[in-house]
């Protein structure tokens, strides 16, 4: 929201204008959408909303590739190396590789919202099967934008290549096109926000009335009309649960704007135990795999290097965040002198 507000101002003062505006007020708008959006029951509920998100995905993912790949072209050669960008330190590249590492490794899996999805498929063909079917499609056309955003955007710019193309400017023009896709993340996190959340929202609210069946309060539903609206159920619980969760991340995301160096941190912290313990575990019981033998040997080799790579990711993303935000400070304190 605020690199479209960016983007117009370039537009009309020229790109070397100062254009700087804050995030915080659009943090706090998209953290009042999500109170409401919260108030959906469950992720049954959500089709409309994944299908809005999906669609805006791919529109913006196709404006990236598409604006890149017209970068590359209008430059004639193809910017940067195989080593990547440079750094001033080792240690600087190291923390480098290991941030990227970390957003990757929240980029891919979906662990927590796989099993939520597969029950709201019909059968027949039989929900494992479709899931699976759906699961290999969904990898191969990310994995399809991932390389084409990345590579592209990296050729078009070289050493000057922004963290995120769409908002870090490395388009100018045109700007109404820029403008669309970065409507297009809006609403696509606007809905990605509720498909991560509901999941989550459904166990912890189901232990809380398990716990307290008995309590009044937390199993209570009121019926809330509005004139020309359908009436609606609003629980208690799920009023209080849900605004709560939602203000704290809100909270949270304007105390630690760094959108590459978080997601890195979310991908350290995720990735491990959700995408490659648990899944290894609960196949070594179900298939009743016995120690030392190949299988067992080479899952759980492969499971400790995921984990080497994930604590690697981990430990970058947390520099990343800390470096970040005492960048920002330092800035302050210039400015302030300045002053």
């Amino acid at each position: 929201m605020r690199a479209i507000q960016k983007s117009n101002c370039y537009h009309k003062e020229g790109h070397e204008a100062t254009c700087e505006y804050g995030g915080s007020l659009y943090m706090l708008l998209f953290g009042v959408v999500q109170v409401v959006l919260s108030q959906v029951p469950d992720f049954h509920n959500l089709q409309w909303l994944s299908i809005v998100a999906a669609i805006m995905s791919v529109s913006y993912a196709s404006i990236g590739f598409a604006l890149g790949f017209a970068q590359v072209i209008a430059n004639g050669f193809v910017k940067g190396g195989i080593a990547g960008v440079s750094a001033y330190r080792a240690a600087d590249k190291v923390w480098n590789v290991s941030q990227a590492l970390g957003d990757i490794a929240f980029a891919y899996p979906y662990p927590l919202i796989l099993l939520e999805i597969q029950d709201t498929l019909k059968s027949p063909p039989s929900e494992s099967k479709s899931m699976k079917k759906a699961s290999i499609i969904a990898v191969v056309v990310t994995t399809f934008f991932y390389l084409c955003c990345g590579g592209f955007g990296y050729a078009a710019f070289g050493e000057k290549t922004p963290g995120n193309l769409l908002t870090g400017f490395g388009f100018y023009e045109p700007y109404w096109l820029i403008d669309f896709a970065n409507a297009c993340i809006v609403l696509h996190l606007a809905g990605g926000y509720q498909v991560y959340s509901q999941p989550l929202f459904a166990v912890i609210e189901n232990w809380i009335a398990e716990k307290y069946p008995e309590n009044r309060f937390l199993n209570k539903n009121l019926t809330c009309k509005f004139p020309r609206l359908p009436g609606f159920q609003l629980n208690l619980l799920r009023l209080c649960f849900r605004t709560i969760y939602v203000v704290s991340t809100t909270v949270i995301a304007v105390m630690f704007p760094y959108f590459n160096q978080v997601i890195g941190l979310l991908g350290g912290f995720g990735f491990w135990p959700l995408a490659v313990y648990f899944p290894v575990e609960m196949y070594f019981k179900q298939k009743n795999i016995e120690a030392w033998t190949i299988k067992w040997i080479m899952l759980r080799a492969f499971s400790v290097i995921c984990f080497l790579v994930t604590a690697f990711a981990l430990i970058g993303s947390v520099e990343g965040l800390m470096s970040a935000r005492l960048s920002q400070g330092s800035k302050r304190d210039v400015l302030r002198q300045n002053y």
